[in-house]
This record gives structure tokens, C-alpha cells and sequence, in this order.
């Protein structure tokens, strides 16, 4: 770790601060505004909607101006957009809420790309654990996020329009730090060529499977992760117990990220990952057998772990479907994959839950999990048969 990844990593950890608050705030701020209950995950669904609307925009500024600036950029939407979001709440007006968080989404899909941004730190034999280390740097937004969510509640007349407020400042002291960050200048190859046709790339198995693990793990653990607050509330758990186990969720996704590149690098992508997706089912075992505090509390945490696992190995993974004059446009792809799935968990999530309930959201995520599952056996058995053809 040198000081570019340390500072990149403390940036991660404040984009996990806005995440986890947004999630942990905005369907319960949309459950108190919404016109009809089903509609109170919209404002969580605009934030990923407005993540995968900005994917090429973002790919485009990365491009022109460079990993800082653009970087830079991204930070000050997330001031602006922070502070409409508290007005939207301090007006009670829930439609320019869910558009507030669609400005914010903007912010989501350009700090998405700090793990990329890391490999690009580090020695090629260390991007494992670069971008492992980086995303570990969430460990402190998930400690941070949810207790932010619960001090600044009551900070005006308003439930939660405080923590707008907060994240605005996060804003501000992320910018500061990323200002100290020299990234690398981009390849001369890549200014003058873009490689080869995207229409190439994406249809390499290698890249469809790092593509199709990296948004249905997301999607999986988004679809979960964002209806807890929502079914906590209604089993009649306070919303300190929510922001507990948001907290132990989201140590869950960082933790791991101070070794899971060693584990990477000692026994493989594919079998990290195939972990990732074994504790997804477990995450959902132990959620279908009560909904007690500790139920989900140990779901949730085992979830977390079990991202981590599948969406560092994806991430992992993409780095073999692309070069360095390639990567603007191909990792523009991974996050629009990633956005889409998130904009369509984080609207199913606030459905299912409020009209179907918490069992049949577990029983509903299985889909996705076997999806990936089936990905992972066919690029293992393809590499399998690789050495025999040859």
C-alpha cells in the first residue's frame, strides 16, 4: 500500500458512507413520502438509476480529463446533490427526492471506479490486492454510514434530513484527500487508440462472466441489503437495530478485503468466487429461519462476506478481457451491467417486501444466485477444456 492506494482507500470508504446512508435512509424517508407504500424503495432506486444512466457520460469524462478530475467531478454532484435531497425532505416532496438521488447516481457510477482505479497503482503482479485493499477501505463507511444515519436523525424537525447534511461534508473532506492522489498518466496508446471493438471484447467469456458475477452478486446482496431496513420496521424492530446490522453487513463486504487478494492470488478466482456464492446460500438459510434480531443480523453479515468473495473475484476477473486503451469503454459496460441489475433489485426489493414479504424475497434471490453459479461451472469448464483442444 502506498500513499496514492491509502488515500484512494480512506475516498472508498467515504463513497461507502454515502452508499450505506443512502440505503439505510432513503426507503424509509420514501416510505414516510411515497403516494402508496409499494413505491418506498423509489428514492434507493434512483440512486442506481442514475449510476447507470451516467456510465457512458462518466466513461467519456475519464477519458478526456483523467481518473482525478473526473473523480473530482463525481465529488461535486455529490455535495450538490446532497444538499437536494435535504430539501427535498425538509419539503416533504418525494418526487424531487427520487430525483435528487437520480443526480446522485452520477456520483455512484464515477466513485464505482475507484477499484479500477487501483489496479492501476499498483505493480501488475500486486493488482489483486490492490484492488482488494482498496475496497477494503469501505470497512470504515460501513461503521461510519449507519451510525451517521442514527445521530443525525433528529438533527432537524425532519427524520434523517440531517444526514444530508452530513454527507455533503463527507463530499468536501473526500474531495480534499483525492486532490493529494497522483494517478498515472494514461498510456499514449490509449489517447491515440481505442483498441479493439467493444463488440469484441464483451463477447470474450471471460468478460461475460466477470460481467454477468459482478451485477448479479451486486444485485443479490442489493436486493437483500436494501429491504432489511423495511422489514425490520415492519417485525417492529427500532431502527437502531437496522443500522446494527447495516453496520455488521457492511463490515461483512469490506473485511474480507484485507485478504481476500491473497486468497486470490493462492487458490484462484473462480473458486474465491464460488465461495462468495456458498455463502449467499447460506445468507439466505439463515434468513428464512426466523426474524428474530439475530436472524438478521448473522444473514446480513454472511451476505456481506459473501459479495466480497464474488465481487472483488469479478472484478478480478475483468482485468484478463482488456487493455490499458480499452478499459474506458469496457469498464463502462461492467458498470452499466452492474447499475441496471441494482436499479431493478432496489425496485423489486421495496415491491417484494411490502406486498410479498421478507420469506418470498429469499425464496426469489435463488434465482439469481443459481444464475451465477451456472456462469462459473461453464468458464471453469470451458479453461478446463482449453488445455486438451490445444
Amino acid at each position: 500500500m502506498n500513499r496514492n492506494l491509502w488515500l484512494l482507500a480512506l475516498c472508498q470508504a467515504l463513497f461507502l458512507v454515502n452508499n450505506v446512508t443512502f440505503i439505510a435512509i432513503n426507503g424509509l424517508v420514501g416510505w414516510s413520502l411515497a403516494p402508496l407504500g409499494w413505491m418506498a424503495t423509489l428514492p434507493v432506486m434512483g440512486y442506481v438509476v442514475g449510476g447507470a444512466l451516467s456510465t457512458g457520460l462518466v466513461a467519456r469524462t475519464q477519458k478526456r480529463w483523467g481518473r482525478k478530475h473526473s473523480f473530482l467531478l463525481g465529488l461535486g454532484v455529490a455535495f450538490g446533490s446532497a444538499l437536494l435531497c435535504m430539501a427535498a425532505v425538509l419539503a416533504k416532496n418525494f418526487w424531487l427526492l427520487c430525483g435528487a438521488t437520480v443526480v446522485a447516481g452520477y456520483y455512484n457510477a464515477n466513485a464505482s471506479l475507484y477499484r479500477f482505479a487501483a489496479a492501476e497503482l499498483a505493480a501488475a503482479p500486486q493488482r489483486e490486492k490492490a484492488v482488494s485493499l482498496v475496497m477494503a477501505g469501505g470497512l470504515l463507511g460501513g461503521i461510519v454510514g449507519p451510525n451517521l444515519a442514527n445521530a443525525t436523525r433528529d438533527w432537524f424537525a425532519v427524520p434523517f434530513a440531517g444526514a444530508y447534511v452530513a454527507l455533503a461534508v463527507a463530499a468536501v473532506v473526500s474531495a480534499t484527500l483525492l486532490a493529494f492522489i497522483q494517478f498515472p498518466q494514461a498510456p499514449a496508446a490509449q489517447q491515440g487508440n481505442g483498441g479493439r471493438p467493444l463488440g469484441v471484447i464483451v463477447r470474450q467469456p471471460v468478460f461475460i462472466v466477470a460481467a454477468l458475477a459482478g451485477s448479479l452478486g451486486f444485485g443479490v446482496m442489493n436486493l437483500l441489503m436494501a429491504a432489511t431496513p423495511l422489514a425490520m420496521q415492519q417485525c417492529g424492530l427500532p431502527f437502531s437495530a437496522a443500522a446494527l446490522v447495516l453496520e455488521w453487513h457492511v463490515i461483512g463486504m469490506f473485511a474480507p478485503g484485507f485478504f481476500t487478494g491473497h486468497l486470490i492470488k493462492r487458490y484462484g478466482t473462480l473458486p474465491i468466487m464460488s465461495v462468495g456464492l456458498g455463502l449467499n446460500l447460506a445468507c439466505i438459510a439463515v434468513a428464512l429461519s426466523g426474524v428474530e434480531l439475530h436472524h438478521f443480523l448473522v444473514a446480513l453479515f454472511t451476505l456481506g462476506v459473501g459479495w466480497n468473495f464474488l465481487f472483488t473475484g469479478a472484478t478480478t476477473l475483468s482485468l484478463q478481457a482488456y487493455t490499458a486503451e480499452e478499459k474506458d469503454k469496457a469498464q463502462a459496460v461492467l458498470n452499466f451491467c452492474m447499475f441496471a441489475t441494482l436499479a431493478l433489485t432496489s425496485f423489486a426489493s421495496g415491491v417484494l417486501v411490502t406486498t410479498r414479504g421478507w420469506t418470498l424475497l429469499n425464496y426469489g434471490s435463488l434465482v439469481p444466485v443459481a444464475l451465477t453459479a451456472a456462469g462459473l461451472l461453464w468458464l471453469a469448464l470451458r479453461r478446463r477444456a482449453l488445455p486438451r483442444t490445444a
